[in-house]
């Protein structure tokens, strides 16, 4: 299955919360809180299990931009190794080099963070990478290239008054580079994704 590139505001308004972190989501949500469609707002009924699975699966896949193959690579990664399979996939997700970059502040969304990515804007310890799904490691060392440090979209992030960070990332916003302190732990993990749901859908 491929990445979604529909209307945004269908998915916020679908699943409920804004999956992109971005203002202009939140507003759409604030405004129109219901499901899309004509009976959006008068839908009722509990939802099937599976069904609750799906969405769930569905709203990790599309915050994080993943394809579908992705994201069940990640389960079966997770799978098989020691403690919570849904915490650990979610860690890897976490630990990917686009939302890394997203984490940093160097972009406003995951997806300007992928495109940027594949677009050869950033050095991973120093050479130029265009894979977006590389997992960091502790110790990384991420900044935009040399010869894009100047242009107006990396001006803009140096300007940014609200620029933030992740905990796990030491990230320096006039130089436009970025340490992997340490690996993304629990309590970094977001908070609006149920996980269990998914491992019980991958489950069965």
């Amino acid at each position: 299955m491929s990445r979604y590139t529909g209307p945004k505001g269908r998915l916020v308004r679908r699943f409920g919360v804004d999956i992109f972190g971005t203002a202009k989501m939140t507003k759409l949500l604030e405004k129109r809180p219901n499901a899309p469609g004509m009976h959006g707002a008068s839908r009722t009924g509990k939802a099937s299990e599976y069904k609750k699975q799906l969405l769930e699966k569905q709203k990790l896949r599309l915050m994080y931009g993943l394809t579908e193959r992705q994201l069940r690579n990640y389960y079966l990664k997770a799978a098989s190794q020691k403690g919570a399979t849904g915490t650990e996939m979610l860690k890897m997700i976490e630990r990917r080099l686009d939302n890394a970059v997203y984490r940093s502040g160097f972009a406003k969304t995951r997806f300007q963070a992928r495109q940027m990515v594949n677009h050869g804007h950033f050095t991973l310890n120093g050479k130029r990478v265009t894979i977006p799904s590389i997992q960091v490691r502790e110790g990384d060392a991420i900044e935009v290239r040399s010869r894009l440090k100047e242009s107006p979209l990396y001006t803009l992030v140096k300007e940014d008054k609200a620029f933030d960070h992740a905990r796990w990332l030491k990230a320096d916003q006039k130089m436009l580079k970025t340490e992997v302190s340490a690996l993304p732990e629990d309590k970094d993990l977001d908070q609006l994704i149920e996980t269990q749901l998914i491992v019980e859908y991958y489950s069965k």
